[in-house]
């Protein structure tokens, strides 16, 4: 284990070394690249505290060890046998923090994201589940100090969201919500349902890293706008003026739609953000599928049509295909409080990639 932890014995001198880089004016200048270098330093300083608290532990470990051998008195011994007991406890524990640190990073995890929502099979009730999902997302993002911002939406005629694209910004978004990307099932009764019959729908959910505009490379040429009217449910007229923007990616066909605001400058701004965002997910998928050996010790596949999770609401649970998880508590999920199914997914996803390095 000791050989596993022995690259942190640099860590104080790359912190000097990082915080004397924030204090060169010329990366002041570059904000980009500044707050790369904050938060590596953040990353750093942290990992630093932890492994000496960790160097300090197996210190006294072994002082104690020492005490334990020359000591006569029996009280004494199960003293020093009892603080020894706990250093082995905290000792473990460190272990366990440091290893997960040991991970290789996802460059995508400080990131904010843009969450796709649609609906799938089942029609007006697969709108109504994605309008709920909507206002589940938006309830944890509050509890979690986030903000969210309704890039584009296109609302059905019997309520909720055919599709809805969200930014959600914040500190380490991506982190927490990465493995949410799949299919959503629902299985509930319709208000719609005459019999009371149980009807089951889907939604696609897709979790997006925001794009930096330093990461991708679009010249204008590679984009087409068209503007025009923008309309609601059933196609009536929303705006008077031709404010609603499409943006083609001409390379790829891409095209983004945005007609939420009144400004055709918004509208604008908020679809490049959207498209911008899709082509740095494809970039990265196309990558990411040349390592399928990795991908196999990953939650899921990231696969946009694998069904991830199932919402019984007659039974009140909640059931994640790929960690088998169940939860008998839906109507709390509902209301945001995510934690307990997504914790025990990062944990999933952290041991399996454990595997590899020890």
């Amino acid at each position: 284990m000791s050989s596993l932890f022995s690259r942190f014995d640099n860590l104080q001198e790359k912190r000097t070394e990082l915080e004397s880089r924030l204090s060169d004016p010329a990366l002041l200048a570059n904000q980009g690249e500044y707050r790369k270098v904050v938060q590596e330093h953040s990353r750093v300083s942290r990992l630093d505290e932890l492994y000496k608290v960790f160097r300090q532990t197996e210190q006294d470990l072994v002082e104690n060890q020492e005490l334990l051998k020359g000591e006569a008195d029996l009280e004494m011994q199960e003293l020093v046998r009892a603080e020894i007991d706990d250093l082995k406890q905290r000792r473990a524990d460190l272990e366990g923090q440091l290893l997960i640190l040991l991970l290789p990073r996802d460059p995508n995890d400080d990131k904010n994201i843009l969450l796709e929502i649609r609906a799938g099979t089942g029609g007006d009730e697969a709108a109504l589940f994605a309008g709920d999902l909507f206002k589940m997302y938006s309830r944890y993002a509050e509890l979690q100090g986030w903000k969210v911002e309704v890039m584009s939406s296109n609302p059905s005629d019997m309520g909720g969201f055919k599709e809805i694209i969200a930014l959600i910004s914040g500190d380490k978004v991506y982190s927490r919500l990465k493995y949410e990307s799949g299919v959503h099932r629902v299985q509930r009764v319709p208000t719609t349902e005459a019999q009371g019959r149980i009807h089951t729908s889907a939604v696609t959910v897709a979790v997006l890293p925001e794009a930096e505009e330093v990461e991708l490379n679009i010249a204008p040429n590679e984009l087409r706008y068209d503007v025009f009217r923008s309309s609601g449910p059933g196609g009536q007229s929303v705006n008077t003026t031709d404010s609603a923007i499409r943006v083609t990616h001409l390379p790829t066909g891409m095209v983004v739609i945005c007609q939420d605001e009144k400004s055709q400058h918004k509208n604008k701004a908020k679809a490049l953000k959207v498209l911008q965002a899709r082509l740095l997910d494809r970039m990265q998928q196309e990558a990411s599928d040349k390592m399928a050996s990795e991908r196999k010790s990953l939650v899921g596949s990231g696969d946009r049509s694998e069904r991830i999770r199932t919402y019984n609401f007659p039974q009140g649970r909640l059931s994640d295909h790929r960690i088998n998880l169940t939860l008998y508590r839906l109507d709390d999920l509902m209301l945001g409080k995510l934690d307990d199914v997504i914790n025990p997914l990062i944990a999933h996803h952290q041991a399996e990639a454990l595997k590899s390095i020890q």
